[in-house]
C-alpha cells in the first residue's frame, strides 16, 4: 500500500522495522514514536497497534496535502450485505 500511495501522492515514505522487543525498551519510549504496527502522517499518528484501511490513510494524506477528500465509494447490494 505504501509504495502505491507514494507514487500517487507527492509524499516521502519512511519505513522503520525493528524486532518486537526493541519497541518495548526505554530508549524507544524516549523517542515518543508509536509502537509497531503504526502509521504516522507528518506528526499525526493515524493508527497504532491495529489495522487501518487504505481509505483512512488516503483521507489523512489528502488532508495533510490540503486536497479535498474523495467521495466515498458507493456500495452495491452485495457490498452492503457482505460489508465490502
Amino acid at each position: 500500500m505504501a509504495s502505491r500511495l507514494g507514487a500517487e501522492y507527492p509524499i516521502d515514505i519512511e519505513t522503520t522495522s525493528k524486532p518486537h522487543a526493541e519497541y518495548r525498551t526505554d530508549e524507544w519510549a524516549d523517542t515518543e514514536l508509536p509502537c509497531a504496527p503504526a502509521i504516522m502522517i507528518g506528526e499525526e499518528v493515524v493508527a497504532e497497534g491495529s489495522d487501518v484501511t487504505e481509505e483512512k490513510v488516503v483521507a489523512e494524506i489528502r488532508k495533510q496535502l490540503g486536497m479535498p477528500l474523495l467521495e466515498p465509494e458507493k456500495k452495491g447490494i452485495l457490498g452492503r450485505l457482505f460489508d465490502r
